[in-house]
């Protein structure tokens, strides 16, 4: 499918000329991970001092997005 006058706009807007859909779907991945972590407010706006503390905290939160994948699992 040839793109449309928009989507081959670049900076004017629409979607870049160089746009690679596997590195979208990468990203968006990502994005989605660090929006489950803001849920957690501790975290998001990180009341612990320490960085020790921060990054338990940050392993906490993994570790129960996770376990609550795997209970979805079949």
């Amino acid at each position: 499918m040839p793109p449309t006058a928009l989507q081959t706009a670049g900076a004017n807007g629409g979607r870049p000329p160089g746009f690679d859909k596997e590195a979208y779907k990468r990203r968006n991945v990502i994005e989605r991970c660090f929006q489950v972590f803001k849920q957690c407010r501790g975290s998001a706006t990180r009341y612990v001092k320490l960085a020790v503390n921060y990054r338990c905290e940050v392993t906490l939160q993994a570790i129960t997005i996770w376990l609550k994948t795997l209970g979805e699992t079949p």
